[in-house]
């Protein structure tokens, strides 16, 4: 596996491991994302598998043992499968989620008891020269999971959009292109979006927000006019999985028989 670390915002770190194995011929990245603030942040911590790697990645930007908050869109192994192992190592460390989260998986699943976030609540990371403002977005079932939510940091205008976006490949970074085809492609075989009709609406609500840099956990992160990729996606989603679509009722590759 490879693991490398790059700055995709004003310090926001995108930690990623491609793993070609899954998803296989293409592979799969997982990505995490520190927010290297007076508070530091992080957004998804990995497989329980990739803390070793994660976390030697992080004590390169912050020591571990400084972060103060552990966030992730929703509860899925990829996304918080290592937030104990990341709240051992750093003592004074806190899951943050939303309320829902809280109450159906994190006061269980955490070994300290998670701080939970009301739709539009934000976290003060702090600093001097740089504020850091984080707010919490519910997105229930958009991509997928009744607990899913959005981070959205002010000052640099970055979305943590989770599993939107999500593409294949081990590509660069951050992008200027567009990553539509490479998101419906993604769509396509893996199904992971739960309800159209909010993913939709979701989408072209998040695009408000005008983010100029969409933090995406699988695949190449954007710069640029995310509010018009948001869009675009939305538009895309309503076209090619509309109901008389072919796309409509396949299933994920994941589900299907070997050929």
């Amino acid at each position: 596996m490879e693991t490398r670390t790059d700055e995709i915002a004003d310090r926001i770190y995108r930690i990623s491991t491609f793993i070609p194995e899954v998803a296989a011929p293409a592979g799969f990245t997982f990505n995490q994302f520190l927010v290297d603030a007076e508070e530091p942040l992080l957004f998804h911590t990995g497989m329980r598998q990739l803390f070793p790697l994660v976390s030697e990645a992080v004590d390169r930007i912050v020591p571990v043992e400084r972060l103060r908050w552990i966030t992730f869109g929703h509860v899925e192994s990829d996304e918080c499968g290592a937030m104990n192992e990341f709240l051992a190592a750093a003592p004074h460390a806190q899951v943050a989620h939303g309320l829902l989260g809280c109450l159906v998986s994190l006061n269980d699943l955490a070994d300290r008891p998670p701080v939970p976030m009301a739709d539009g609540e934000i976290l003060d990371l702090g600093g001097k020269q740089l504020r850091r403002r984080v707010r919490h977005l519910n997105t229930p079932h958009v991509p997928h999971n009744w607990e899913a939510r959005v981070l959205f940091e002010e000052t640099t205008g970055t979305l943590f959009c989770g599993d939107l976006f999500t593409q294949f490949g081990n590509g660069p970074a951050v992008t200027g292109d567009g990553l539509i085809d490479q998101a419906l492609e993604a769509e396509i075989a893996l199904r992971q979006t739960s309800c159209l009709t909010a993913a939709i609406q979701t989408l072209r609500a998040l695009a408000e927000l005008g983010p100029t840099t969409l933090a995406v956990m699988h695949g190449s992160s954007f710069h640029g006019d995310g509010a018009a990729a948001l869009r675009a996606l939305a538009e895309a989603y309503e076209q090619r999985f509309s109901p008389e679509s072919e796309f409509a009722a396949r299933p994920s590759v994941l589900e299907s028989p070997p050929a």
